[in-house]
């Protein structure tokens, strides 16, 4: 009897991450956020519209691909939740400090892992004051990114253009 290779453990949790992506609502984008602390999942987020509001796929069409906008600008216009920032809300901040997000992105319109993902400054925000200690980030099916979100407090982006950066 042939044993089967057991998934490691961080690639479990981005798996995990990947299936809460399934849900998500938007037409361009798919993200899926697992936060764990201590081996245990904390909470999920997928991308989606405020609870009540109509999503995108029900709409039929997302603003910013209509306006051509690129990735990384002008979420204002964007309708959904991010999928960090909904998984940081279903959790208490007690569970969140010194825990792990993981973190999985894929484009719809080919299926294939966004390329350089990386979370948007205002989730890093609420990932950084949510206490979370590290992020860590598919970029295919077997291989990641580990961040550590100390190092989003000390490279403050938000000073970039304005200190001299």
């Amino acid at each position: 009897m042939a044993t089967l290779e057991r998934r490691d453990k961080t690639n479990y949790y981005l798996d995990l991450a990947e299936t809460v992506a399934q849900r998500c609502t938007c037409l361009r984008r798919h993200y899926g956020a697992v936060i764990v602390k201590d081996d245990e999942v904390i909470s999920t987020g997928y991308v989606g519209a405020p609870r009540g509001r109509a999503n995108c796929s029900d709409l039929g069409y997302c603003l910013r691909e209509k306006l051509s906008i690129p990735r990384g600008e002008r979420y204002e216009l964007c309708r959904s939740v991010h999928a960090e920032a909904n998984a940081i809300i279903s959790a208490s901040r007690r569970d969140m400090i010194g825990a792990t997000l993981y973190l999985v992105g894929r484009e719809v319109s080919t299926g294939k892992y966004i390329e350089n993902a990386m979370s948007c400054s205002m989730c890093k925000r609420l990932i950084i004051n949510a206490g979370i200690a590290q992020v860590i980030i598919r970029d295919d099916a077997d291989r990641y990114r580990v961040l550590d979100v100390e190092d989003w407090v000390r490279d403050d982006e938000s000073l970039r253009g304005v200190m001299g950066y």
